[in-house]
């Protein structure tokens, strides 16, 4: 597999208005989100990212979380939605700097477009492709199909 260029997709985000941060790891990225995210509401989108990460477990400990997979599904939704702070990953992101999500509930999706003070996207390189068209068949055909 080629290693993937985080400067086409920094550049890319950044074309379209997005402030970007890359970690080697993500302990490292963790740690970043632990200290930026500090006394707040956290609503959390579904997302492997995340849970794998440890972050619900982690950003417990100084702020209140709100996420669909560790509480009432229907409670924790409508409370995340209008949480201070938004984690959740992408499907896909391209080098071009589009990010694709394809959303069961509408949940996530919405979130990552209106109502918060700030949104976190959190994605490994797997997520990573070169051109819309391909994070769109991630999308679909990777992603959507685990969930």
């Amino acid at each position: 597999m080629a290693m993937t260029d985080f400067s086409k997709v920094t550049e890319g985000l950044k074309s379209r208005g997005f402030s970007v941060q890359c970690f080697e790891t993500g302990e490292q990225a963790c740690r970043y989100l632990n200290e930026v995210i500090d006394g707040k509401t956290v609503g959390i989108g579904g997302s492997a990212t995340v849970n794998k990460l440890g972050l619900f477990d982690s950003l417990s400990k100084h702020n209140l979380m709100l996420w669909h997979w560790k509480q009432p599904a229907d409670e924790a939704r409508k409370l995340a939605a209008t949480a201070q702070v938004y984690l959740c990953s992408a499907n896909a992101i391209s080098e071009t700097g589009e990010i694709v999500n394809i959303d069961g509930y509408g949940n996530r999706v919405s979130s990552t477009l209106y109502g918060h003070e700030k949104l976190y996207i959190i994605a490994g390189r797997n997520k990573i492709t070169p051109d819309l068209n391909k994070a769109i068949w991630r999308a679909r055909n990777v992603a959507a199909p685990k969930r």
